[in-house]
């Protein structure tokens, strides 16, 4: 009985050792090969592509519902009844009024995950007065950018066009 204890806590270890390290070891060697950018988080100068990055003032596009909490992502879990989620969106609809922009409901509300970098295209659309004013830019060469950096549903068909608003905001600081 002893013998059989000492080759499952053998096997054991084994295992432990290949699949718990020698794998994860090796998975991670074959994405820095094959995909490096994408292993390494997507990363810019200015932040990551794929996580939402806070905006402040009137000088550049906001994604969703700020502020981002990268740390704290997923759903607040508020329905559609609750008072909490009913303040926050009457708070947020109030804010882009005052900044001069009639929001789309993406914009008074969080995505899933919290963290999502990307607006529809009609929500980067109606902040452009805001954009155009805080910067003497003229509305069609927002509106060029826009159409720039838009990204079209996948394969045609799939999803919803799209902008991320990291690179928005990056190619926008670029204008003279």
């Amino acid at each position: 009985m002893a013998k059989q204890f000492i080759r499952s806590v053998l096997v054991s270890l084994v295992f432990l050792v290949l699949l718990g390290v020698g794998y994860p070891l090796l998975e991670t060697g074959v994405a820095q090969l094959v995909f490096p950018y994408q292993a390494n988080g997507s990363l810019t100068s200015y932040g990551s592509m794929e996580v939402g990055q806070q905006w402040g003032g009137t000088k550049f596009f906001h994604g969703r519902l700020d502020p981002y909490t990268p740390l704290a992502t997923g759903g607040s879990n508020y329905g559609p009844t609750s008072k909490v989620l009913q303040q926050q969106t009457k708070k947020a609809i109030e804010m882009w009024h005052r900044l001069g922009v009639r929001p789309t409901e993406e914009l008074v509300t969080n995505s899933g995950s919290g963290v999502d970098p990307d607006v529809s295209v009609q929500s980067a659309l109606v902040q452009i007065p805001m954009v155009s004013k805080a910067r003497g830019i003229p509305a069609t060469t927002l509106r060029n950018l826009i159409r720039k950096y838009t990204v079209s549903k996948q394969f045609g068909f799939l999803g919803e066009s799209y902008v991320n608003v990291l690179q928005l905001n990056v190619a926008l600081s670029k204008l003279k």
